[in-house]
């Protein structure tokens, strides 16, 4: 099992949003409006992994070690989104999101093959990662500054534990699991044929939900995660190049191949013996 190893790797990095945070360094005169807006829509998509989270329960009923990694991932995203309201609740306290904003993202995910979405949020990861240093560079004021670094580093940790039991499943499952995460892995890094960069927040999840069935689509302004990227982070081509350049390196490191391109990437997966006619 992996999940002892996890739990006492993440356990030694763990925060305390008491002792960790510089709470007493905060400078009104630094944070704008338009700032603070930014950080209750943060603390509402982190709300995300209540719905995430039972999501991975569902589909991974067989899989007794990635779900209880779960308590640990679930407890550390939902920490992310307490510690934007409490930023929220101590100096823009009219911004803190309500009880029924926080419940609108949470709604049913239709099934989906395990491989692939573990692979989904892998990726999603490396993303958020990027996400949360741009969002540290962006803002001025010191203490919210401090709490992007920390949700960046636990998004990065998160990623390699991903990263872990995808080589379970690679050791296990070996061309199946190589074809579906070479599959996700074209998809997450080829933003430009979606025209949007592509995220668990953003992807549609539920048929039965379309088309308010994407966490990004049931926020209080559903048009905020593109402006927050492009007009105020400013999550440009270097930035974008960054994650693509992580999912590439990592599964350059997991198949023990070397991909620079998305071009390479989708020539390996069309020549394993999984996507050949039987």
């Amino acid at each position: 099992m992996l999940y002892p190893e996890i739990f006492q790797s993440l356990e030694s990095a763990r925060w305390s949003l008491a002792d960790d945070v510089p709470w007493d360094a905060f400078d009104a005169g630094l944070l704008s409006e338009e700032q603070a807006v930014t950080i209750k829509m943060n603390a509402i998509t982190e709300w995300a992994a209540l719905p995430a989270t039972e999501m991975f329960l569902r589909d991974n009923r067989d899989d007794s070690d990635f779900s209880a990694f779960m308590s640990i991932w679930f407890y550390e995203e939902q920490k992310h989104a307490l510690v934007l309201m409490e930023y929220l609740r101590r100096f823009r306290p009219e911004l803190v999101p309500s009880e029924a904003e926080l419940h609108a993202i949470r709604f049913e995910f239709d099934p989906a093959p395990t491989l692939e979405t573990l692979m989904l949020h892998f990726c999603g990861e490396i993303r958020l990662t990027q996400w949360y240093r741009r969002a540290a560079d962006w803002h001025s004021e010191p203490v919210i500054r401090h709490i992007y670094d920390l949700l960046s580093r636990d998004e990065a940790r998160h990623a390699g534990v991903y990263l872990k039991y995808m080589k379970r499943a690679l050791a296990r499952q070996g061309d199946v699991a190589r074809s579906a995460f070479a599959k996700l892995g074209i998809l997450m890094a080829s933003p430009g044929r979606a025209g949007k960069p592509l995220h668990p927040t953003n992807l549609h999840v539920s048929q039965a939900e379309f088309p308010r069935d994407t966490i990004q689509s049931r926020l209080p302004d559903p048009a905020w995660l593109e402006h927050w990227l492009d007009q105020q982070i400013l999550f440009d081509a270097d930035c974008e190049a960054r994650v693509v350049g992580g999912i590439l390196r990592n599964l350059s490191s997991l198949f023990g191949e070397k991909f620079t391109t998305v071009a390479e990437l989708k020539r390996y997966r069309k020549a394993l013996p999984a996507m050949q006619p039987a």
